[in-house]
């Protein structure tokens, strides 16, 4: 009995240290697996993030290649983007499009009036003056007939031209006849009227005018009992089969104009209505106060609906593409100087982008630069998303480019002024948002920087500016410090503190393009100045 009682203390021990021991044991496995390193993506150059390799080596300027990881790119291209959940993006009415290749074609949108068509408008006037003794037509735009008598006129030019015609049949001159015919007819006595003229043998005091073409009186100048000549016109006769409509197009629409496009009209008397024309012809000169070109759209008009002087609205069918990428208009939101969409990327997350537009119609919008086929983009309520994206001043760093931001404060002390060219040597503190080491550098300097306060051994805080391809400047002074230091003290600065530029490799100089970097390598950069004003440590 006594061994079965020291026996089972022991095994209950035996056992939980086994608990213990593998418990431990499962820890050290755990605590000697190695961390695996994170391998980086590609190395750039500090200078100019577009410049990039896949292994460690030298910038083109000569300074260490840094690493970039998969997380730090993540972190890049999350910047701007706004998460929004979904009980909010359906209160806000959010809808999506897809980014799409068809075809687009080119439409012009105007407004225009209906005239008449001068091809088939008549002007009556006499050849002869004298007295309008009978008017059959009294109102303008009363209808006429082809050969209906429009009026009688008496005119002593016409009752002699007729008389010397009548003694020329009685003396049987062939001659002196044909001559007496001939002015009749140049006076515009029909072959009929001279006909019945050599029947009656009886001179006519008034003399009929008919309608030349059927139509309509427009421009009725004259009354009963009036006196013309030959100047004057009497009425003008429009037909109205077919009609012009004159519109106007901006100057950078006109380029997109040709004879014979096809165009539509609609008019807002006769709703739900299209009637369909042709480009009938492009006026050669612009309007130099509105800035916009004339075209006449010839149309038909046989059913009459068409009126002289209605307004319409005119769409030109103009140039086409095919195969294009586009998007629906109302996606893009215009600012001054950019166009933007809205990008919808999934699991409610949405980001503004800066896109480049080509050919518009008013459905869609070709896209040239700035989105894809088949991804998702906003099309109601991006407004508010944009607003809140460009909170974060995702835009003013964004560029086609590269995202770098654009201006950093800097110091550093200045090693050479040169006034001619407006430019100072420096040497600099390490720029950490560039990701710059202490280097010696040529700086272009803004106008409204006074260079003749500045002179060598001056310690400055400053305004840099990337003036793009590589080149920076001075914008701003911040801070100025003058050191009065002897000539020993200052040389022993220059050659513990900062690099002289004359030790400058010329094996590393980047040409001759403003902010050149002036040590050979980052190993050979200055460190940090510890009396730096405005930034000291």
């Amino acid at each position: 009995m006594k061994i079965w009682l020291i026996t089972i203390p022991a095994m209950v021990i035996a056992f939980s240290g086994g608990i213990v021991l593998n418990d431990r044991e499962w820890h050290s496995e755990v605590a000697s697996e190695p961390k695996v390193a994170e391998a980086p993506l590609y190395w750039r150059a500090p200078m100019n993030p577009n410049f990039r390799s896949d292994k460690p080596g030298k910038s083109p300027m000569g300074m260490d290649l840094i690493p970039v990881y998969a997380a730090e790119q993540q972190k890049q291209q999350e910047a701007g983007i706004v998460t929004i959940t979904p009980a909010v993006e359906n209160n806000l009415g959010v809808r999506t499009a897809e980014v799409k290749r068809g075809q687009l074609v080119q439409q012009i949108e105007t407004v225009g009036y209906v005239g008449y068509d001068e091809n088939k408008l008549t002007q009556v006037n006499t050849r002869v003056d004298g007295w309008i003794e009978k008017l059959y037509v009294t109102a303008e735009g009363d209808p006429v007939k082809r050969g209906q008598r429009l009026f009688e006129l008496y005119s002593p030019t016409l009752v002699n031209a007729q008389e010397e015609y009548l003694a020329a049949l009685k003396s049987r001159n062939k001659g002196l006849l044909r001559a007496s015919k001939a002015r009749l007819s140049a006076l515009g006595i029909s072959a009929k009227a001279v006909q019945r003229l050599e029947q009656t043998l009886k001179v006519k005091q008034r003399i009929s005018i008919y309608a030349p073409q059927d139509g309509y009186v427009a421009n009725l100048n004259v009354r009963q009992g009036m006196y013309i000549k030959p100047s004057v016109t009497v009425m003008k006769l429009v037909q109205l089969d077919s009609v012009w409509v004159m519109a106007e197009v901006f100057e950078r629409q006109a380029g997109w104009l040709k004879e014979g496009q096809p165009a539509t009209m609609t008019l807002d008397y006769l709703a739900g209505r299209e009637w369909l024309g042709k480009v009938d012809y492009v006026y050669p000169t612009l309007d130099s106060k509105t800035r916009t070109l004339r075209v006449r759209i010839r149309f038909e008009n046989n059913d009459g609906m068409l009126k002289p002087n209605m307004f319409t609205r005119i769409a030109i069918q103009s140039r086409g593409k095919d195969n294009i990428l586009m998007i629906p208009r109302e996606a893009v939101i215009r600012t001054g100087n950019q166009n933007r969409v809205v990008k919808a990327l999934g699991e409610g997350r949405f980001k503004s982008v800066r896109v480049k537009t080509g050919l518009e119609t008013p459905e869609h919008m070709e896209i040239l630069r700035g989105l894809r086929a088949g991804e998702q983009i906003v099309t109601s309520a991006q407004f508010l998303i944009d607003s809140e994206s460009s909170v974060t001043r995702d835009f003013e760093r964004m560029n086609f480019d590269d995202g770098q931001q654009k201006v950093v404060i800097v110091e550093g002390r200045v090693n050479t002024v040169m006034v001619e060219h407006r430019m100072l040597t420096v040497a600099h503190q390490p720029v950490d948002i560039w990701q710059w080491p202490s280097m010696t550098m040529n700086f272009t300097v803004d106008t409204n920087v006074d260079l003749a306060l500045i002179s060598e051994g001056d310690e400055l805080r400053f305004e840099l500016r990337d003036m793009g391809e590589q080149k920076y400047q001075i914008s701003k002074i911040l801070d100025h410090r003058h050191e009065e230091k002897s000539a020993a003290a200052h040389q022993h600065e220059s050659a513990t503190d900062y690099p002289a530029p004359d030790t400058v490799s010329s094996r590393n100089l980047e040409g001759s393009h403003t902010g050149m970097l002036m040590g050979s390598d980052s190993s050979e950069a200055a460190p940090t100045h510890s009396s730096m004003q405005g930034g000291s440590k």
